[in-house]
């Protein structure tokens, strides 16, 4: 399987509306890949932590105070026991996206029964920001209970697994994204992590995707260490070009064996802010163009080969990041302008 065309569109996933009437129709009309939208503003369990985490272990949700956490006591070890037994029995329905987690999801369903197509996008949220960002009750991050750790990985790589089948009921080619924000702190003083174990996660998630017959991403919203990434089988790296697109600059070996082995890179090169503002289509062109020429130029001081119209022809295009946390009044200048930026880079090509 392989994307259709250079710089098409897609987005990250999550946007600010309170429902999901209309927006996935817009969604599907609009963009070359849609995504199904998550919505956390409509309910604390729309958020990209509690959406996923109704299989888990000794989960307790705190609707109240939009918390959850993972309880660590006498009873965990059971519990983990409880669940493994569902992931050796190979029991899909038991990792589905529970209706009340995912109305965009089920929304984008019932609409594309009625709207032919070839791909969708889907998204899961990844076991390193889970678990960094979900605590025991003690407030430990779950990530550091080696009990746990596996638990996460599996957890994702199954919701990854149902989400995609029942994706491909609509549309037989599914691009799934895992969102990882928190390998923005990977190798700081806070987070204790192995680069060795992150790949390893990593890995085993992707693996599942492709046997479900998907293509794999993984999304960063900041900058990363972005060699640890390019490490895994991902089919496609995601990126907040608009603030970042430098950062990728300083593995050019590693992206060289990325693209020889056919991967391709979602550039976030429209700010998900009132920046949209400020900007223009042909400005957001000229932003990522003068990006991919600086990823280039410095490639070849390595003596790397990267060239500029190769970069170009293994581009997508999306927003810099979801946009639940962004003005709703920007979603629609934010998608037209994508979808504008689009068409500008597509007519340049193949010399950009």
């Amino acid at each position: 399987m392989n994307l259709p065309a250079p710089y098409i569109t897609t987005t990250i996933g999550s946007f600010p509306h309170p429902s999901a009437d209309g927006l996935c129709e817009q969604l599907l009309a609009q963009l070359d890949i849609p995504a199904w939208p998550q919505l956390p503003r409509r309910t604390f369990y729309e958020n990209m932590y509690a959406q996923y985490a109704s299989a888990l272990p000794a989960v307790h949700f705190d609707a109240a105070n939009e918390k959850l956490h993972i309880c660590v006591d006498d009873n965990v070890l059971a519990a983990i026991e409880a669940f493994y037994t569902h992931y050796i029995a190979d029991d899909l329905d038991y990792f589905a996206l529970k209706q009340d987690h995912a109305a965009g999801f089920y929304a984008m369903l019932e609409v594309m029964a009625h709207a032919p197509g070839s791909w969708i996008k889907g998204q899961v949220t990844g076991p390193v920001s889970f678990g960094l960002t979900v605590t025991d009750q003690n407030g430990r991050a779950t990530l550091y209970h080696d009990e746990l750790a596996d638990v996460l990985t599996k957890n994702t790589a199954m919701h990854a697994r149902w989400q995609i089948a029942q994706l491909q009921v609509a549309r037989p080619n599914v691009l799934l994204f895992i969102d990882e924000p928190y390998m923005a702190a990977f190798g700081s003083a806070y987070v204790s992590l192995e680069r060795e174990a992150v790949v390893a996660m990593l890995t085993e998630i992707i693996d599942a995707v492709h046997a479900a017959g998907a293509l794999a991403g993984v999304h960063c919203c900041a900058n990363t260490d972005w060699s640890v990434l390019l490490a895994t089988p991902v089919d496609l790296l995601s990126l907040d070009a608009y603030g970042y697109l430098d950062t990728l600059a300083l593995y050019p070996a590693e992206l060289r064996a990325f693209l020889d082995r056919g991967g391709w890179i979602a550039w976030g090169i429209v700010p998900n802010t009132d920046a949209i503002t400020e900007e223009t289509p042909l400005r957001l062109a000229d932003r990522l163009r003068q990006g991919l020429h600086e990823i280039a130029d410095r490639a070849q001081r390595r003596e790397v080969d990267i060239g500029v119209e190769e970069l170009g022809t293994r581009s997508l295009l999306t927003p810099s990041c979801g946009l639940g946390p962004t003005d709703p009044v920007y979603v629609q200048p934010i998608l037209e302008s994508l979808v504008q930026t689009s068409e500008i880079l597509q007519t340049a090509q193949p010399s950009i």
